[in-house]
């Protein structure tokens, strides 16, 4: 089942590579100022970013590894959007 989250800002470049370079340390990610992959156990997250935002979707997350999901997300753009009041992304099935 598919998961996508959005996050409505100006600094969506910025977040998906400090994403995708945070986590190229522990698993094999691509990225570039536009899009990513990362290839989470739980899932493979594909990251897009334009002017007006940042999204992530899980095309195939189980059922029991959606909360994970989102909450991988959340919690490491929360500190790195910290500055523009980030608490969680729009997430929708």
């Amino acid at each position: 089942m598919q998961l996508v989250g959005t996050f409505a800002t100006p600094n969506a470049s910025k977040y998906l590579q400090q994403l995708c370079k945070h986590f190229a340390h522990k698993i094999d990610v691509s990225f570039d100022e536009t899009s990513g992959r990362i290839p989470f156990t739980l899932g493979v997250a594909e990251v897009s970013a334009n002017a007006e935002a940042l999204q992530v979707r899980f095309a195939d997350v189980a059922d029991a590894a959606r909360a994970d999901a989102k909450s991988v997300i959340d919690r490491h753009l929360e500190r790195f959007a910290f500055r523009e009041g980030f608490t969680a992304m729009n997430w929708q099935d």
